[in-house]
């Protein structure tokens, strides 16, 4: 075995929170652990020099084989509601947090590798990940950044050869996430209905003096804190929702307090235009549908709340959470005006977008086919003309929304190459759909990893046109419309 990297900008400052935040654990290595795909940009920015990716010594070091002794792994405790409901037997029961990092701006980076083995909150599980849900978090979280949407990222995906059993016996996998923090909601549930309010209050200082260090240092920083956390809740889930994006399990231990996609289990983005769509075929009520996220956003927020209630004030309380429904709609109306090449805001704006919606979903239309079409529209020509017309069955109804989109164009000051320019900036034409993932993970499943690498390549320019991938932005067959996916990994 080699001998592990040398890092030298290691800070594991969660650590020194106390042993009542997390337990102790070494990981536990795989057989014949092999890189799949490393992300050099990510490393760059790390301090990691982009010619280790491929060594043994990286390899070793990040897969938990032989860590370097001035990593510190340890599995974070947490809580959190499931579905609506408490559950306080929750933790890291498949990942650990192998070291933090600070960058040479000295912003700070958790270095978390998921499917490290058992913890003591594994409950019986065997703590591995498979190689399926490993690759579409690897992939899940380069999409939505380079989407310009606030995400987790990974380092490195890595295969091996150990079996695990699921439904069927699987290939385990081990993934290296990269995230500016791993504290959630369920954090501060943890401890607040097991009564400790000193370590909420200790868990708030720690979050709020790395990452909010503008705050105030007296009592007013805790609402303060709050108010930040809905307000980036909201810019992230309004950026979902412009782009099709479906989490799937909006657990309170699924949500980032920092505002970051987190925890990719089954994800979606939509094809056909469909509010009520669901992508986790657990969820049997839909209550994370994507048209229910927002509202979801909010019930997390609360929960949140009433586990800071020991830290503010009911009045407080109210005050922050009351900036999440403006924000949120304020964010999402912003994203689609920019989406129909809007740049100039108008008292119709929100009803253009209201009717363009409506007739994507009656039209079982594509959601991110329909968006990126719609830059071609020219108002100088009659409906009749407009090749976005096609598409459509229902022409007269096309035809009179076109008619109210020409008039409001009309009020517009940007020419229609500025306008489509806008436009092709907010509307992806490469986006991950399920059936894409699910080609490169049968592959991958066979030892092929092209696949992923070819759509790293969309993923990483989603806004490019990839003429020799044009089949890759094409409407995916009727078999492959609408996947659901399970939370097994």
């Amino acid at each position: 075995m080699s001998a592990p990297l040398i890092l030298t900008n290691v800070d594991n400052h969660f650590s020194s929170l106390g042993s009542e935040f997390y337990s102790l654990v070494r990981p536990q290595s795989l057989s014949n652990t092999h890189l799949i795909q490393a992300n050099p940009a990510l490393a760059q920015q790390l301090g990691i020099p982009a010619d280790q990716l491929s060594s043994s010594s990286f390899i070793s070091s990040f897969s938990g084989q032989q860590c370097p002794d001035n990593f510190q792994p340890l599995a974070m405790k947490y809580a959190g509601h499931q579905f609506g409901v408490y559950n306080p037997e929750l933790g890291d029961g498949r990942g650990l947090l192998l070291a933090q990092l600070r960058d040479k701006h000295h912003q700070s980076w958790d270095i978390h590798l998921k499917g490290a083995g058992q913890t003591p909150y594994s409950r019986f599980a065997d703590g591995r990940a498979v190689l399926r849900s490993s690759i579409r978090e690897y992939l899940g979280g380069e999409a939505l950044h380079h989407l310009g949407i606030a995400s987790t990222r990974s380092l490195a995906l890595f295969g091996s050869d150990t079996p695990v059993q699921r439904e069927t016996e699987e290939q385990a996998a081990l993934l290296v996430r990269v995230s500016q923090s791993h504290v959630r909601f369920g954090s501060f549930e943890w401890f607040h209905y097991t009564h400790r309010p000193q370590l909420v209050k200790k868990l708030a200082d720690y979050v709020i003096d790395l990452h909010h260090q503008d705050l105030p240092q007296d009592e007013s920083r805790y609402p303060l804190f709050l108010q930040r956390v809905a307000e980036k809740t909201a810019e992230m889930i309004a950026a979902w929702q412009s782009v099709g994006f479906t989490h799937g399990v909006m657990n309170t231990d699924n949500m980032s307090i920092l505002g970051d996609t987190f925890d990719y289990g089954p994800y979606g983005f939509m094809d056909d235009y469909q509010p009520d769509f669901v992508c986790n075929h657990s969820d049997h009520q839909g209550r994370y549908a994507f048209n229910q996220q927002p509202g979801i956003g909010l019930w997390n927020l609360n929960a949140l709340a009433h586990s800071l209630s020991s830290l503010i004030s009911t009045e407080d309380i109210n005050t922050a959470l009351s900036r999440y429904e403006p924000h949120i709609k304020h964010c999402y109306a912003t994203e689609l005006s920019a989406k129909l090449g809007l740049a100039k805001p108008h008292d119709d704006d929100v009803m253009i977008a209201a009717q363009w919606l409506a007739l994507l979903e009656k039209e079982h239309a594509d959601y991110t086919r329909s968006f990126r079409a719609l830059s071609q529209f020219d108002p100088q020509l009659p409906s009749e003309q407009q090749t976005l017309r096609n598409q459509f069955v229902d022409r007269q109804a096309f035809d009179q929304w076109a008619e109210a989109y020409r008039q409001r164009l009309a009020f517009e000051t940007q020419d229609q190459q500025a306008r489509q320019t806008l436009m092709n900036r907010h509307n992806p034409k490469y986006v991950l759909r399920n059936y894409l993932a699910q080609k490169a993970i049968e592959l991958a499943e066979q030892q092929d990893y092209s696949e992923i690498d070819r759509l790293m390549t969309l993923l990483v320019n989603p806004y490019d046109e990839h003429p020799e991938y044009e089949s890759y932005a094409q409407v995916p067959p009727d078999s492959a419309k609408g996947i659901a996916l399970s939370c097994s990994s």
